[in-house]
């Protein structure tokens, strides 16, 4: 048609096919990377589980060791770690949420700034130095005891549950806190009433990571808690024994079978770190969909 200018032909963006390579190689690399990943934690779990596969049966979980011998169960080990975590637990939650509170809701940032630095370099904190912070300040001059350990471990913790806590409490919605403001309610009874209640399901998500964080932990408890008897022991103003120390003990031995007891002992604290691990991630995917209704 007279008048009508032709279209022009397609002409690609400069640089379209350099981008493109570009984005493929990273997706490649970022995809080998996750499979690498998965490919040493299967390589680990695989010899883990080779190892100490044999020494599991149910006399190894519920019975108490034999004096002198690899014979006999790791009971009073396991419910020396679970003793332990719990106690460090009870310690570290309450403080690290009330810490959160204090950054996400009442703190100016300079105020939070040096906080969050502090907690940032708790996180890193190499264990072995907060164990021999807590054997100078709780076990030099007294004696070791479960409840020193979990100190230990409660130090480990805190800057997890706090840091978690606080970036929960960010997504919590402005318009819960607006609409309770609005109403007359004060800011200390919001938090407490709405927006605590609005994120609970993440800060149990952080609980449980930071426990499955903790549950492995050696070098605390070998300064605050690895003299100890044989059996159960519940009051945590004695020595308890523990999974990690005791595979740590019996690693030291010339004895073969005390090394597959080991490597059985290894194998169940990963199921238990591996079971919190889980639970925490249905936790999280159910927090994340509590919040979006």
């Amino acid at each position: 048609m007279a008048g009508v200018a032709a279209p022009l032909p397609f002409e690609p963006c400069p640089g379209l096919r350099r981008r493109q390579f570009v984005n493929r190689l990273m997706k490649t690399l970022a995809t080998g990377s996750a499979l690498m990943a998965i490919a040493v934690l299967g390589v680990v779990v695989y010899s883990v589980a080779q190892r100490g596969g044999s020494a599991i049966s149910l006399a190894f979980l519920t019975k108490d060791p034999q004096l002198f011998t690899a014979g006999g169960g790791i009971a009073p080990f396991i419910v020396g770690t679970v003793e332990l975590v719990l106690i460090a637990t009870a310690i570290a939650l309450p403080l690290g949420v009330l810490i959160a509170i204090y950054l996400s809701e009442f703190a100016r940032s300079r105020t939070a700034r040096p906080i969050v630095l502090v907690l940032d370099l708790m996180n890193g904190l190499p264990s072995i130095v907060v164990g021999l912070f807590v054997f100078s300040l709780l076990v030099a001059h007294k004696h070791q005891s479960g409840l020193a350990g979990s100190c230990g471990l409660a130090i480990v913790m805190l800057p997890l549950v706090a840091r978690t806590t606080q970036e929960l409490l960010r997504i919590v919605p402005e318009t819960l806190r607006e609409g309770a403001l609005a109403l007359g309610v004060s800011r200390w009874r919001t938090v407490i009433g709405i927006v605590l209640p609005a994120a609970i399901g993440g800060i149990v998500t952080g609980t449980v990571l930071a426990v499955a964080r903790v549950a492995g932990e050696t070098a605390p408890l070998l300064f605050a808690t690895s003299v100890y008897g044989n059996g159960v022991v519940l009051n945590p103003d004695h020595a308890v024994p523990s999974i990690p120390v005791q595979i740590f003990n019996y690693s030291q031995l010339p004895d073969p079978s005390y090394h597959t007891v080991a490597w059985g002992m290894a194998l169940v604290l990963m199921a238990m770190i591996l079971l919190t691990s889980l639970t925490a991630r249905a936790l999280h995917a159910r927090s994340r969909r509590n919040l979006i209704r």
